[in-house]
């Protein structure tokens, strides 16, 4: 009973593991708390239902969300961050917040607040392990949010954008110095930050087969509460606190109840901001940043 718990847990986890490395992008880079992530989560499901619901294939509406993510991201740049970029950290956080209030709104007007029931993509199957079940669907997700963060890692590391993305993380103002086009690049990790969250939000769409105005408000606090669990600033720290956070969840369930579960998860986010508050992997690795 223990491990099939810890197998779903795991396979939650996945999820939040998306938007925790989201949030870490925008912290680790920008040093700016993007609260419009829960929206575009929300905005990324939602759309690909309404694609999916209008007939379209599934790789189409999965594109649209995809591209919505994208734009999004890009409204939150130019509207947000770049023209307060220069002001306290406060500010653009104010108004990304002001986003996500916006993104919800609009989504109620037009596809309404209910909740909705997702088609299912992937046909219902499942893998055994003696006694424990593995779903499909969420052992997919789970395994493409670790190659996405993988992919994700090794272009930091390897490639050209990467290095000026380090490089901006490190010092803005020496990243300049050194020729890097800082007003270039800081948008294409706005895009990437979006896309991640977009998949993120699509991932839980085809896992849990329900979508809805508010389902990234619970998904962003527990992203943000799973990127300081794991260390700020860090993409394997947000990954592991993300699994560490879906497992806190599902155990919370079984064991004490629904009721308890948010009680389990911020619970665990107080006691370790007490014992280590710069989290699992510590203040050298966040200093590190990504």
């Amino acid at each position: 009973m223990i491990a099939q718990q810890i197998v779903n847990g795991l396979m939650l986890g996945g999820v939040y593991v998306m938007v925790a490395v989201a949030f870490t992008l925008a912290i680790g880079v920008l040093n700016f708390l993007n609260f419009s992530i829960p929206g575009i989560f929300m905005v990324a499901g939602m759309v690909s239902w309404a694609a999916l619901k209008s007939g379209q294939h599934w790789l189409l509406a999965f594109g649209f969300a995809l591209m919505a993510s994208a734009v999004v991201g890009v409204a939150v740049y130019f509207l947000t961050y770049r023209p307060s970029s220069d002001s306290d950290p406060e500010v653009p956080l104010v108004s990304s917040l002001g986003f996500l209030v916006l993104l919800e709104n609009l989504i109620v007007l037009w596809l309404g607040s209910d909740q909705q029931s997702y088609p299912a993509i992937i046909a219902d199957f499942n893998f055994r392990a003696g006694s424990i079940i593995v779903g499909g669907a969420q052992f997919l997700s789970l395994a493409l949010s670790l190659a996405f963060v993988i992919a994700l890692s090794l272009s930091l590391r390897f490639t050209n954008l990467g290095r000026q993305v380090r490089a901006i993380a490190e010092s803005r103002r020496t990243a300049s110095i050194l020729g890097v086009n800082v007003g270039s690049v800081v948008p294409r990790v706005f895009v990437l930050s979006a896309l991640f969250t977009g998949a993120g939000g699509i991932l839980f769409a085809i896992s849990y087969l329900q979508v809805s105005s508010s389902m990234g408000e619970s998904i962003g606090f527990k992203g943000i509460s799973a990127m300081i669990i794991g260390g700020m600033g860090n993409i394997w720290g947000a990954v592991a606190g993300g699994l560490l956070i879906g497992l806190v969840e599902i155990l919370s369930t079984q064991f004490l109840g629904a009721d308890f579960v948010n009680i389990g998860v911020y619970g665990l986010l107080l006691a370790l901001l007490i014992i280590k508050p710069d989290g699992l992997f510590g203040i050298a690795v966040a200093r590190e940043k990504l």
